[in-house]
């Protein structure tokens, strides 16, 4: 086999496949290689003996830390054989690493091992470098720093890709801010208004749904108090959930205690495209999302950690109904949290995440796609499935790689401000300057005004034969066409009349 490294101990241990290409192959080099799509070309001199734990090294060493395979390889490496190691190279950064990741994860110490010897500094298990950390734990027996974004019981990672690295550089919630004080108090509430409005419908309809009016009005109150500091707890998020959906037998009152799955429109187990983690563990993880959640916000960026807490939620599913609404809610929620953003500001985030959904679906597949071969689904016919899941699967729910998630979040709350947001702004500003110079000089229902002026912009700037047919009991032809050519004017930056003579 020429897999090395965490691809070597993904076969080994039976991992689904989560790596991608980001792997590591023998191949005829003359040193360690890295190609564009993550590929690791490792020359046969430096392949590791067959064993978890020389590969566990190397995957340390010239692979960085992926806890879902790290803790894999650890429940099953003989501990003798990581005494023997630590024992012959106590100061080594990768032995020193996985000393302190098995005692973690075992909550014991090394048998046989009662000094580790340990005499260098204290290391992190995350290089800041690579990756978005937490605060920091020491273990002085280790002198290792556990500096995960949660703990060993519930750690998502997120790599610093140079793409998710060039839009933290952007400082979304920064230029937010400054638009929010360039744009005036009126021109923002009425952008607001829409953003609102639209970031309700954009969510609905990710799900297939138009919400009515009072879904719609529910919906909107939660959006609203997104900025109330309040931490997240079950009773908060049961009371979303409750808010967020109409049906009065979808309604939770504490996290699912059943099974539930995501299936597209086939009937039976070939149907079944993700299903999130039992109930147990479900709760389990959800205790560490919350904490994570709930963390002050001393090293991580606030959208970096509010698409972590957003996908995390979604891939844990903790109701059985209400979830996807709920995590693009949780967006929101921890934006307002974090105090980056200026009061009732919102970011219509689904809205962007609407017009790019070919882009969402593969943020969610590449987690939810792998994770799906952890559990086997057998149908028994209507409503009747049961479930087996695969030994040791709770490690894969614990550790999510969520960087594509993230990296898709910052690109639509980067979309969602300088396409929608400062659109928005634009259409706003012309359609008073329309109204304003029609209204000087024609009579006419501010309403069929209104409706003209959004007509005629959503029409590229004319007014269809048929819409000109609608209005021709009530407005005359030639102020339908002083409504059109204003509108067309604006579009295309030209003054108006008024303002020529000005």
């Amino acid at each position: 086999m020429s897999d090395v490294g965490y691809a070597w101990i993904a076969h080994t241990v039976g991992a689904p496949d989560l790596l991608g290409s980001r792997r590591a192959r023998l191949a005829s080099v003359s040193r360690i290689e890295r190609l564009e799509d993550g590929t690791l070309l490792v020359p046969q001199k430096l392949a590791p003996e067959a064993t978890l734990l020389q590969h566990a090294l190397f995957a340390l060493k010239h692979e960085g830390v992926r806890l879902d395979l790290l803790v894999s390889a650890l429940r099953r490496m003989p501990p003798a054989e990581l005494v023997t190691c630590v024992q012959a190279v106590p100061n080594s950064i990768y032995g020193r690493k996985l000393g302190h990741l098995w005692e973690r994860l075992h909550q014991a110490r090394l048998p046989g091992l009662d000094d580790p010897g340990v005499a260098s500094a204290y290391a992190p298990l995350f290089d800041p470098a690579h990756y978005f950390v937490g605060q920091g734990q020491r273990d002085a027996r280790w002198r290792i720093e556990f500096n995960g974004l949660g703990d060993i019981r519930f750690c998502p990672v997120v790599r610093k890709t140079p793409t998710l690295m060039t839009l933290i550089d952007k400082d979304i919630l920064g230029q937010a801010q400054a638009f929010a004080q360039t744009v005036g108090q009126a021109m923002l509430e009425r952008a607001l208004n829409w953003a609102y409005l639209s970031e309700i419908e954009g969510s609905f309809a990710i799900e297939g749904e138009a919400p009515s009016a009072n879904k719609a009005n529910l919906f909107t109150a939660l959006l609203r108090r997104a900025h109330e500091q309040r931490p997240l707890t079950e009773d908060l998020l049961v009371a979303l959930q409750n808010a967020a959906i109409s049906n009065p037998f979808d309604k939770a009152v504490q996290f699912r205690t059943e099974q539930n799955r995501l299936q597209r429109d086939v009937h039976g187990a070939a149907g079944v495209t993700y299903v999130p983690p039992e109930p147990e563990l479900a709760v389990d993880l959800m205790e560490g999302l919350m904490r994570l959640a709930n963390r002050p916000l001393t090293t991580l960026d606030p959208l970096v950690h509010a698409a972590v807490v957003s996908f995390a939620f979604v891939f844990i599913h903790p109701f059985m109904d209400g979830n996807g609404r709920l995590s693009r809610f949780l967006i929101h929620h921890c934006l307002g949290q974090s105090g980056r953003l200026p009061p009732g500001f919102l970011l219509p985030i689904s809205v962007a995440m609407k017009k790019h959904e070919a882009d969402y679906l593969q943020a969610l597949t590449a987690f939810s796609k792998p994770a799906r071969e952890l559990c086997k689904v057998t149908w028994a016919g209507d409503e009747h499935y049961s479930y087996e899941w695969v030994p040791e699967a709770d490690i894969w729910f614990r550790h999510m790689d969520l960087t594509e998630p993230v990296t898709f979040t910052l690109a639509m709350a980067e979309a969602s401000l300088d396409t929608h947001m400062r659109q928005e702004v634009a259409f706003l500003e012309l359609f008073d300057r329309v109204r304003r110079q029609i209204s000087e000089r024609h009579d006419l229902r501010g309403s069929d005004l209104a409706t003209l002026i959004v007509t005629i912009f959503q029409n590229g700037g004319t007014l269809s034969n048929n819409r000109r047919k609608r209005y021709a009991d009530r407005v005359q032809a030639h102020v339908l066409d002083a409504v059109e050519t204003a509108v067309s004017r604006a579009m295309q930056g030209q003054a108006l009349d008024d303002e020529e003579q000005d």
